[in-house]
């Protein structure tokens, strides 16, 4: 063995992976390649994925118009938004604040839906597919 090899510290015959389905040392097993695919193909995933997507595809189109409506408007429409609000706080300086609040509360929700509706069900099929450790 060379001094430059990383595993020169390790015992002869080491084999620092352990064999697809049998148990690791965290207490957890392995997962083979058939039991994801099983996992995927079960109706507990597509609802997982159901509910993710129902979540994540509207507010995420929401959110796009809401941020080129801002970019166009800004572009666009000077005069709108140009338009004192109180002071010198116009309607384009108040629309691009709101971006931020919008994206604060987009992140709060998705947390808040994953948290009551997605977590779960992913905990589920996780401990089915390790094993309860």
């Amino acid at each position: 063995m060379s001094a430059h090899d990383p595993e020169s510290h390790l015992p002869p015959h080491h084999n620092p992976l352990p064999e697809l389905g049998e148990p690791a040392q965290g207490g957890y097993r392995i997962t083979t390649a058939e039991e994801f695919v099983a996992a995927q193909s079960s109706a507990e995933f597509a609802e997982l994925r159901r509910k993710f997507r129902t979540f994540a595809f509207p507010w995420t189109v929401a959110f796009l118009v809401w941020y080129f409506a801002y970019v166009l408007l800004s572009t666009y429409a000077e005069e709108l938004m140009s338009t004192p609000v109180v002071g010198n706080i116009n309607v384009g300086l108040l629309m691009g604040l709101a971006q931020f609040a919008t994206t604060f509360l987009l992140t709060w929700l998705y947390v808040r839906h994953a948290n009551r509706n997605l977590d779960p069900l992913a905990s589920k099929m996780r401990a089915e597919l390790e094993g309860d450790a």
